[in-house]
């Protein structure tokens, strides 16, 4: 793999990923400003003097969906936009003002009248017109953009460019995810809140994690090219380990397909299709690590820092996920270290795409440090609660409802406050860094 093979043609392609990338970026500032609440609110000792549990529901919620949902999806549109072709751009615009629309009103949701929280796993909800609203506008949006994806990053030759590829299957995942949720919407009949939107958003859920991991690897291999260490392997070998990684997603029609939408099989078929499909990730995985060995004697700087925080917070969240028992904040530990894991790979690519869009090259202390600040601090956050989650303290709960009795207990969820404030300053760091850049190309 060449380096050519992934540069951005077309200042059309530049404009709509420049945009792509701002919104990305509001959103991890409305995201971080949450964290902070969010973390104070179930540290010990500092949970008593800010009595923020009422708050602590609704803020999550809102938290998540910024962060998770909106990150995730204008970033992908940012990798979608500069790796397709320059075609069909109405469709990226349309679809960007959207997912601006449905972000905006998202966020005001919860200063508005009747924002009941329902903490479902992978898009929890605001019992709220107003908000469910944003849901259905930042849908379609991003909709759009998947849409988009599918008609302008599908290689010709199919096996001639892999990161091009790799983008062309997250999108297939995007739709594939997008089209559960509609089904999922169309057949689940409306019953008890929580359950209603835990089956809701089941399915799409768990096929959306393929997407961010097929994204992720892109990333990887993006910023290894980047670094002067294109992978070992052909581009025909690394297009063959993208198939591999897509392969599961053949099972999630099919058990739409065979199985009543939201009853206990279909439910336990897409938890195995966690622990059997990602597996199929292992080849790329591999890569991915012997281009972070490559780089090793390349000059420091942010996008190898982001590399190697990334693959570490990744590996964490993997081995994490087999040790989950019972329901407790080993769970979100697994699930932060996965997410956290793309999130670097993604804050990674953006210090490489930064120059290419116009907006100058990433530079100083701060930009190289930050990965290891953010990563670092999350590190400490996902062992504070998978420390905790050993000694039995729930997951969801804040302030005294965390019933927080034996020291071991207390020691872990103090670690959880204490790496979440840094991992917060990290984050806020990657805001600096983008926002000096792109601000002075914007003057």
């Amino acid at each position: 793999m060449n380096s050519h093979i992934v540069t951005i043609s077309g200042e059309g392609s530049k404009t709509l990923a420049r945009a792509w990338l701002w919104l990305g970026l509001m959103a991890l500032i409305g995201s971080g400003l949450l964290a902070i609440l969010l973390v104070l609110s179930r540290t010990p000792g500092i949970q008593d003097v800010f009595p923020l549990k009422d708050f602590f529901r609704a803020a999550l919620v809102v938290h998540v969906d910024l962060s998770v949902a909106v990150w995730f999806m204008a970033f992908a549109a940012v990798i979608w936009s500069a790796l397709g072709s320059g075609g069909f751009a109405w469709l990226g615009w349309c679809g960007f003002a959207l997912a601006t629309l449905g972000t905006v009103v998202m966020t005001v949701s919860p200063f508005l009248p009747g924002a009941d929280p329902v903490l479902n796993n992978y898009i929890p909800v605001l019992q709220q017109p107003v908000f469910y609203a944003s849901l259905w506008i930042c849908g379609a949006g991003f909709g759009l953009a998947v849409l988009r994806a599918l008609l302008t990053t599908w290689p010709r030759p199919a096996f001639g460019s892999p990161l091009q590829l790799g983008a062309f299957l997250g999108a297939v995942a995007a739709c594939f995810a997008l089209t559960a949720f509609v089904w999922s919407w169309i057949a689940v009949p409306r019953i008890e809140e929580k359950i209603y939107f835990e089956v809701l958003f089941w399915g799409g859920g768990h096929t959306l994690q393929f997407q961010h991991s097929l994204l992720m690897a892109v990333a990887w291999l993006w910023i290894a090219d980047h670094l002067g260490q294109p992978p070992a392997a052909s581009p025909r070998a690394m297009s063959a380990m993208f198939w591999i990684a897509a392969l599961p997603l053949l099972v999630v029609p099919a058990i739409y397909l065979t199985l009543p939408v939201g009853e206990l099989p279909h439910m336990e078929l897409f938890a195995k299709l966690m622990i059997w499909g990602h597996p199929y990730m292992a080849p790329l995985i591999l890569i991915g690590f012997l281009s972070l060995l490559a780089t090793r004697k390349v000059v420091p700087g942010a996008a190898k820092s982001a590399f190697i925080a990334s693959f570490s917070l990744f590996a964490v969240g993997g081995v994490l996920a087999y040790m989950i028992q019972g329901v407790n904040v080993v769970i979100p530990a697994h699930y932060h270290g996965s997410t956290v894991g793309v999130t670097l790979a993604f804050m990674g690519l953006a210090y490489v795409l930064l120059p290419q869009l116009g907006f100058g090259a990433v530079e100083g202390r701060m930009a190289r440090w930050q990965p290891y600040v953010y990563g670092g601090g999350q590190l400490i956050h996902i062992l504070g609660l998978a420390w905790s989650g050993g000694y039995g303290v729930q997951r969801k709960v804040a302030g005294a409802e965390q019933a927080l009795v034996s020291l071991p207990q207390k020691i872990g969820m103090g670690m959880m406050g204490a790496g979440g404030l840094i991992a917060v300053i990290g984050g806020i760091m990657f805001v600096l860094v983008c926002l000096k850049l792109m601000l002075r190309r914007r003057a």
